[in-house]
């Protein structure tokens, strides 16, 4: 493709050519699966990872099949730029499925064409819904190996009211950054325990370490492949956690001893973050299944924490704490490096809908903070309503709190996140010449005594 992003990460498999025998047609099939259930709703690709089509795959044609499915959502304003421009019509969505898959196979992980071609072939005849077409997607994939794809545009992998919305909101020149992040596969950040050395870890897991400081260190690798067999993990040196996201628990700036209450608490990566600096953290979470995996890291790990599966509204508890965090639900537009489908899955009106709910929560935040003690807010959204609106909102009708303002240098944040109120405001084109973050709003609070 003729637009060109950052270097991107080796991919998480071998992409093999398969043998005469089809060795890894089914884990094309697979990617057609996975590709169309994250178009079709949020979490849709992991739902169809636990079904039966993709459970019987062993485990590296699994894995190739995610990574052949990621590639085609990271680029699929682009493949389809291709695509039109050869078809005089638009065929059945199944056809533009396997031509859509030996796309991002042969442009984004650079599987050689005839593999991917002869396989995409093989698998229109098999289906008698394509089986007609098999001559056109013969066609079709051999023109662009021949041919090339031609000139594409980054930003049309963005849905256009999102690019709308963002290039409003953040400019043009953002906006074509925040384009060419969300082509791009990112690498795996791990949080560190207070302790540990960042260049061990860096040098252990080929990496390099980004931020070392409160709470632990950050350290970001390229590497692939089951982080449960990574050195230091069995050892609870480290949890994987985006580098912005790690940044609102150091923002909340806990010391040993203090009282700190975790609202919205799974994955759970804030928690550790703070059970490290040494608080007595309460982390609350509506859903109990989402809480496993904190159990499990707090058990790795040896850190601890009192966990409870309750709605944070809805918790029957009169204490009140030094020090609150809420990283409230929201529709996470930030993490479209690490989860594309969530540019396809979100609507607008998801965004009103959250937003009164972030609005209920942060109510329900301030009344457990004690007075003296400060509260941050964060949400890994890029949608203003959900951030930067709901804080002045906040600040509006809570005259007992005032913001404290952050100071990026110190949390691991790029210093152009900083807001003129003294909030943050990370984009996922920042740190480009590192492979980019998460994206996050993030604002800490004091309550006057």
């Amino acid at each position: 493709m003729a637009v060109k992003g950052r270097p991107r990460p080796a991919p998480a498999v071998d992409a093999a050519v398969p043998s005469q025998d089809d060795i890894g047609v089914e884990a094309r099939v697979v990617a057609g699966i996975l590709l169309n259930a994250a178009l079709e709703k949020r979490n849709g690709l992991d739902e169809a990872l636990s079904q039966p089509a993709a459970r019987a795959l062993e485990p590296v044609d699994r894995a190739f099949a995610r990574a052949v499915a990621m590639a085609a959502l990271r680029r699929l304003g682009e493949i389809d730029q291709i695509l039109n421009r050869r078809l005089k019509k638009s065929p059945p969505e199944a056809v533009r499925t396997l031509m859509r898959i030996a796309l991002a196979q042969t442009l984004v992980l650079e599987t050689p064409a005839f593999a991917a071609v002869s396989t995409a072939v093989k698998l229109a005849e098999r289906d008698p819904k394509t089986r007609p077409y098999k001559n056109l997607v013969n066609a079709v994939l051999r023109g662009v190996g021949r041919e090339g794809p031609g000139l594409t545009t980054a930003e049309s992998n963005l849905p256009d009211w999102i690019a709308a919305r963002w290039k409003a909101t953040y400019g043009e020149t953002a906006l074509a950054g925040l384009a060419l992040a969300a082509r791009e596969e990112p690498a795996t950040d791990l949080s560190l325990k207070p302790g540990v050395d960042p260049a061990a870890v860096a040098a252990a897991v080929e990496g390099e370490a980004l931020h070392s400081g409160l709470g632990g260190g950050t350290v970001r690798t390229g590497r692939r492949g089951d982080v449960a067999s990574w050195p230091g993990f069995e050892d609870g040196d480290w949890w994987v956690q985006d580098a912005a996201a790690a940044v609102p628990g150091r923002l909340l700036d806990v010391k040993p001893g203090e009282t700190v209450l975790d609202m919205c608490a799974a994955p759970g990566g804030k928690t550790l973050q703070l059970a490290a600096a040494g608080a007595s953290v309460v982390a609350l979470d509506r859903s109990a299944p989402r809480l496993k995996r904190l159990t499990q890291n707090l058990e790795r790990t040896g850190l601890t924490a009192e966990v409870i599966a309750v709605p944070a509204e809805d918790w029957e508890d009169d204490r009140t704490f030094d020090a609150v965090l809420l990283d409230a639900p929201c529709t996470a537009t930030g993490t479209f490096r690490r989860n594309p489908e969530v540019l396809r899955a979100t609507k607008p009106a998801e965004v009103a809908k959250l937003a009164d709910v972030q609005h209920r929560l942060l109510d329900v935040a301030a009344e457990r903070v004690k007075p003296g003690g400060r509260m941050v807010y964060c949400t890994c959204s890029l949608e203003r309503e959900e951030g930067e609106t709901q804080i002045i909102a906040f600040l509006r009708r809570n005259p007992a709190f005032r913001t404290v303002a952050a100071d990026p240098a110190a949390l691991g944040a790029p210093p152009e996140a900083l807001t003129p109120e003294g909030w943050l405001r990370i984009l996922p084109s920042m740190w480009a010449e590192h492979g980019g973050l998460d994206g996050f709003f993030a604002a800490r609070l004091e309550r006057i005594a």
